[in-house]
């Protein structure tokens, strides 16, 4: 068999990157007067800001790198996820960006966070260093007093009980080095995947990589993606090579997740690797920068590839959030540090405190609901694979005058260019049912689409059915993703079976998750 072309199987079922650049939120939201009286004080600006399928928090790291280039306020940002998988992805980036630079230096923790984010294998020393943060937030999450005081810009209050149990299990998971790669074998999960994805293509697979790249990346406009990394990332799953091929050995726990899988009549969980095989992590720190150096060609071929141009920055990236990070004690000269007067002695106020809000698991159904969330963020971002909840109850939780900003489809390989142009339309669609019109002035764009609310629209007046299932443009067959039987690994009695929110149908781009299932008769149960 085959994969058709066009039917998004590529994409797979759980997002662990994101496919377009990380964007600074501030940019993007309305603007504010600037306050030259701005304080600490409880009086400093807000900016609150609702993600739909925030992934990897590339756009939250963004934002807060770049704060000082915008008068001072404080970050609320609620994200809402398909998947507690993400949620703890979320957890230790943060925790990785935000790690005291006494204990890990600038280049440790950058080269760290490039592996775990974009690898499906580590060196041991990353591994290591994954188990150590996964223990620590692991026994921080069920403790709320503990959490607040270690981690004050993370909040897991909305969060349910059940949906905190399953989060610590899935942190235990990723500490428990016991088991070793047999707990999860990522290279034979990848490979199995990646069959199942070509099909009788797979033997040809250097020039389907090939041909995916040059035909349809570099004609979106990632002409950066260097061939060699590309079909690297495709036969083994390591994006970024920082050292020698042979020190990726241990398997990347974190992007593991789990699925409600059907087995005569019964629900099972199974644990594998359902994410992306196609596009890769290229895209989100790897094809835009600021150093235009980077972006210089010879003789029509760009000079640095994405791997270089992701490391070079994440490292900028992770050198400004430094200054979000824990109180150095170190004594500098006042004449030295940015923002002091004259050597007074008195330095500029820091960044405002900021708070990363964890939603839980379905919550687009229920935002609208609660008055605390009625017209209160001025500015809502939908991810291409979320593009199915913007809804007119979700747009009532947008402020008169908001803005609204949704991923288009344009790195996904395996959809056409009618198809693209197709999910558009149906964005825009769904976008004025909820009470949005193009944003003026927003040039054309092929990554995003943006669009404004007008402070007389009702969105819950609307006669527009809640959850409207989009355009069936990107709507693979029904057993266009159907994992092969060898690529289900039972879980560890530790993690316990993923609630039914847990893996909700993402419409936009993948089937049903009944429609998933492999046949009974091949299915590992769990012991």
């Amino acid at each position: 068999m085959t994969t058709p072309a066009g039917s998004g199987t590529g994409f797979g079922s759980v997002s662990w990157w994101g496919l377009s650049p990380a964007l600074d939120l501030q940019a993007e939201s309305p603007p504010v007067d600037p306050d030259p009286q701005a304080s600490p004080e409880p009086g400093t600006p807000e900016l609150e800001v609702l993600l739909l399928g925030s992934v990897d928090g590339r756009h939250l790291l963004q934002t807060l790198a770049r704060a000082a280039r915008w008068p001072r306020r404080r970050f609320h940002f609620y994200v809402l996820e398909n998947n507690l998988e993400a949620v703890a992805r979320h957890m230790l980036f943060f925790s990785l960006a935000l790690e005291d630079p006494e204990k890990m230096g600038l280049q440790e923790r950058s080269e760290a966070f490039l592996e775990v984010w974009g690898n499906a294998l580590l060196r041991p020393p990353v591994a290591a260093c994954v188990r150590a943060q996964a223990d620590r937030l692991a026994r921080l999450v069920p403790e709320p007093d503990r959490l607040a005081e270690q981690l004050p810009w993370l909040s897991l209050r909305a969060l349910k009980f059940r949906e905190r149990d399953a989060l610590e299990a899935v942190l235990r998971f990723w500490a428990g080095g016991e088991q070793g790669p047999a707990a999860f074998p990522m290279r034979r999960l990848w490979d199995l995947r990646l069959r199942h994805y070509l099909g009788s293509r797979y033997d040809a697979r250097r020039g389907v990589s090939d041909w995916d790249l040059h035909m349809k990346l570099h004609d979106r406009g990632a002409r950066v993606i260097h061939t060699t990394e590309f079909r690297r990332w495709r036969d083994t799953g390591v994006a970024f090579e920082l050292r020698d091929a042979s020190a990726y050995q241990v398997p990347n726990r974190t992007l593991a997740s789990g699925r409600l899988l059907s087995h005569r009549g019964e629900r099972v969980a199974a644990r594998g690797y359902w994410g992306d095989i196609a596009t890769g992590p290229f895209v989100a720190f790897g094809i835009e920068t600021e150093d235009e150096s980077l972006l210089r060609t010879n003789n029509g071929q760009p000079v640095k590839t994405a791997g270089d141009i992701t490391q070079h920055n994440v490292t900028e990236l992770f050198r400004a959030l430094a200054a979000w990070g824990p109180p150095r004690a170190t004594q500098v000269d006042p004449q030295e540090v940015p923002g002091t007067a004259n050597g007074t002695g008195e330095p500029a106020p820091g960044p405002a405190p900021f708070t990363l809000h964890f939603l839980p698991l379905g919550a687009d159904q229920t935002l609208h609901r609660k008055s605390c969330y009625q017209g209160r963020f001025p500015l809502l971002y939908v991810a291409c694979g979320m593009v199915h909840l913007l809804s007119p109850e979700l747009g009532a939780c947008v402020a008169p005058g908001g803005r609204l900003v949704v991923e288009l489809a344009r790195y996904l390989v395996d959809v056409r260019p009618e198809q693209l142009q197709a999910f558009s339309d149906r964005v825009g669609e769904l976008a004025q049912a909820a009470g949005f019109a193009p944003q003026p002035g927003a040039g054309p764009s092929e990554t995003f689409a943006r669009f404004c609310k007008s402070g007389d629209s009702a969105p819950g007046d609307l006669a527009v059915e809640s959850g409207t299932p989009p355009h069936d443009a990107l709507a693979p067959p029904p057993d266009a993703l159907a994992p092969p039987p060898d690529a289900l690994t039972p879980p560890l009695d530790s993690l316990a079976p993923p609630p039914e929110p847990l893996a909700p149908p993402i419409d936009v781009l993948v089937p049903p998750t009944d429609d998933l299932a492999p046949p009974p008769e091949t299915l590992a149960l769990p012991t």
